[in-house]
């Protein structure tokens, strides 16, 4: 009998045992992370930048799924300026733009650069213009320079200068800086804005991403061209004079897809006077915030650290940890690069020398 007892002990103790310890499981399960978003990194091997596009598209399910339901879409490269170093790299729109042309989606390239030696730019003085003949003139000399024109015509892909022409204003409900922001008419237009930024360090926001890249929307006509029209009302709302409006754009746009050209990306005093850095990477999404964080997180910086980020958390935009992202190909920590900081300068400080002088 005793030992009868002692058998029953014993099952009942293990019995216990596992209780406990599925259990314990429970409670970490519940603990853990709800995926809100899916992110996905892709090596560039041997160059083949058309390659790595399609495969970080693929891991997001595929351009079919990612573009479903959506007929027109706007690539939006950051082309702040004809330099090569500080653009985003003309293979990846084009690899993009054949992707969508072969899910026979209706294509447009987009930009409405910031600046350009010869017509805002004098030497070593950059100028604030609302001046549509220049901006014209400006954003086609860009487009040439950094073989855009040309791959409009060879993709038969129509090229949008978003400072001027027929504009629209879009309501921002529970906007941080405008009401209603003005953005060029064809943006109306279109199912789906595709921001293809390259990845970069920035002055004022800390990096430039997929979001930021968004000031390129802001029509110069409206809002100055470089924005610092744009930059002087934000500036009102909280210190970079940017992170605020750039939330307000991505509200007003039908963003819903960032690939970042981290093919060569920029560290130290971007977006203009950084150093190039070599990361042979494409991320891609179709949560703007999420694609930006994870960007954000290779080049070395916590969430937190970017204004941009805290800013959309406060309009009720998610993910707001890293780990409710779900990574997709590359493992972060084996191609992560802590990138060179920049000195960061709240818009105030440099407004007097940066975009002061205006041209009529």
């Amino acid at each position: 009998m005793k030992n009868s007892n002692q058998a029953i002990q014993s099952e009942l103790s293990r019995r216990d045992f596992l209780c406990a310890a599925l259990a314990g499981l429970g409670s970490v399960a519940a603990a853990a992370p709800k995926k809100t978003a899916v992110v996905s990194v892709v090596s560039i091997k041997n160059d083949d930048i058309q390659a790595a596009v399609e495969r970080a598209i693929d891991l997001l399910g595929s351009i079919e799924s990612v573009t479903r339901g959506k007929g027109r879409i706007m690539l939006k490269p950051n082309l702040v300026s004809p330099a090569p170093n500080a653009t985003t790299n003309r293979d990846v729109i084009s690899a993009l733009a054949k992707l969508m042309k072969s899910a026979h989606k209706e294509v447009t390239i987009g930009e409405g650069s910031a600046a350009a030696e010869g017509f805002n730019v004098k030497g070593a003085e950059v100028f604030r213009t609302r001046n549509s003949d220049l901006l014209n003139r400006m954003q086609r000399y860009v487009f040439d320079q950094l073989g855009y024109t040309e791959l409009g015509k060879t993709l038969r892909i129509p090229l949008v200068n978003l400072h001027s022409g027929e504009m629209a204003k879009v309501r921002v409900p529970g906007g941080f800086v405008f009401d209603e922001v003005t953005i060029h008419h064809s943006l109306t237009e279109i199912d789906l804005l595709c921001s293809v930024p390259i990845m970069k360090t920035h002055g004022l926001a800390q990096v430039t991403l997929g979001m930021k890249n968004l000031v390129g929307v802001f029509p110069g006509t409206e809002y100055c061209s470089v924005r610092a029209c744009m930059h002087d009302l934000a500036a009102k709302v909280e210190p970079s004079g940017v992170a605020a409006s750039v939330v307000d754009m991505v509200r007003a746009n039908k963003l819903g897809l960032v690939v970042a050209d981290a093919s060569t990306a920029m560290e130290g005093q971007g977006p203009s006077q950084g150093t190039p850095v070599k990361m042979g990477l494409i991320i891609a999404g179709t949560n703007p915030l999420a694609t930006d964080m994870v960007s954000a997180s290779l080049m070395g910086f916590e969430p937190e650290e970017v204004p941009t980020f805290l800013w959309a958390n406060k309009a009720g935009m998610k993910p707001v940890r890293l780990d409710e992202i779900e990574v997709r190909g590359e493992k972060l920590d084996k191609v992560r690069r802590k990138f060179a900081r920049p000195q960061i300068y709240p818009w105030a400080s440099i407004r007097d020398v940066f975009g002061a002088k205006e041209i009529k």
